[in-house]
C-alpha cells in the first residue's frame, strides 16, 4: 500500500469533481474548487474521519467494499479503479523488474508484416524491437544506445538529448499527455523497480512540463488513432496508429498502416524501398 501516493491521487480525484457531478447542491460558496471530504464520504457511505485518514495516509489498508464505494463516489474510470486499487494493495503490484525481453515469435511477427511500420515499446516507452520500415519512418533504433530508444525521454528531453522534436509528428504534445499517464500507471505497478523509479524522477527533475502533468495524477491514456509524419525524405505521411497490448510482459506492439490505395500506402511503399539505410536521425544541427 503507498499511502503518499493514494493520498495524492484520491485528492486530484475529489478536487476535479464539482457537486452538481454527484448530484449535489452547489451551496454556498466554495473556497476552493472539487467536492469536500465529508461529501465524498457520504456519497462512499464511510466515515469523515476515516476518509480524511485516506487522504492524509494515516488510515489502514482499505477493504475492497470500501475502494469499489470510493471510486463510485468519486465517479473513477475503470481504469482509474484499478489504479485506486493498486495504491491500496488491493491488487497485487509487480514487485520484480519490468520486462524488456520480447517473445521469439513478437520478434518473427515484425518481420512478417508487409506494409506495417511495427515496434515493441516496454512498460516504460523504451522501444525493444522493430521492424526496417519503423526504422525508414522513425529511426534506426539499431544505432542508438537503449537510454536513448526511450520515447518517453525523448518526448519530454529531445532537446537536451540532442535530437530534433519527435519525429515530426503532428500530435508531440497529446503524446507527451499519453505518456505521462502510462508512467503513472507503470509506476504503480513497479514501485521498487529503480529503472522506472529512476526515470520518473529524471523526467520530474529536468522537464517541468513532465512536472505539471505528473502532479495531475491521471491514468487514463487516450487512444491515438491516426499519426502525422513531417519525414525529412518523403515529406508528410498520414498513418492509422493501433497499440496491441502483450499483457505477459506487460509490452505494446505498435502497428503504423495507411489504407490500401491511399496516397499514405504509396508514400509508406516508397519508404519500404528506402529501407533503414537512409532513415532519418532526427537529430539537431
Amino acid at each position: 500500500m503507498d499511502r503518499h501516493e493514494l493520498g495524492a491521487f484520491l485528492r486530484s480525484r475529489r478536487d476535479r469533481l464539482r457537486p452538481e457531478d454527484v448530484g449535489l447542491a452547489p451551496g454556498r460558496r466554495r473556497r476552493t474548487p472539487g467536492l469536500r471530504r465529508e461529501e465524498v464520504a457520504v456519497l462512499a457511505h464511510i466515515s469523515t474521519e476515516y476518509y480524511v485518514r485516506l487522504e492524509q495516509g494515516r488510515a489502514p489498508r482499505p477493504s475492497g467494499e470500501v475502494l469499489a464505494a470510493v471510486a463510485g463516489a468519486l465517479r473513477l474510470t475503470d481504469v482509474e479503479s484499478d489504479h485506486l486499487h493498486v495504491l491500496a494493495g488491493a491488487t497485487p503490484s509487480r514487485a520484480g523488474l519490468h520486462r524488456r525481453d520480447v517473445r521469439p515469435s513478437i520478434l518473427a511477427l515484425l518481420g512478417r508484416l508487409p506494409g506495417t511500420a511495427a515496434f515493441v515499446t516496454s512498460a516504460t516507452f523504451e522501444v525493444l524491437a522493430w521492424n526496417d520500415l519503423a526504422a525508414a519512418l522513425m529511426e534506426d533504433f539499431g544505432r542508438l544506445a537503449p537510454r536513448e530508444r526511450n520515447l518517453a525521454r525523448r518526448a519530454f528531453l529531445g532537446p537536451a538529448l540532442g535530437a530534433a522534436p519527435m519525429y515530426g509528428v503532428s500530435d508531440a504534445a497529446e503524446f507527451r499527455r499519453h505518456a505521462v499517464r502510462r508512467l503513472r500507471a507503470t509506476h504503480a505497478r513497479y514501485p521498487r523497480d529503480p529503472a522506472v523509479t529512476g526515470l520518473v524522477a529524471e523526467l520530474r527533475r529536468a522537464s517541468p512540463d513532465f512536472a505539471r502533468l505528473w502532479d495531475r495524477h491521471d491514468v487514463r491514456a487516450a487512444s491515438m488513432l491516426t499519426k502525422t509524419f513531417h519525414h525529412p525524405l518523403v515529406g508528410e505521411i498520414t498513418l492509422d496508429c493501433d497499440s496491441l497490448d502483450l499483457t505477459d510482459r506487460d509490452q505494446h506492439l505498435v502497428l503504423y498502416t495507411a489504407p490500401a490505395g491511399s496516397p499514405d500506402a504509396d508514400t509508406l511503399a516508397l519508404l519500404a524501398v528506402v529501407g533503414p539505410d537512409y532513415a532519418p536521425t532526427h537529430r539537431s544541427p
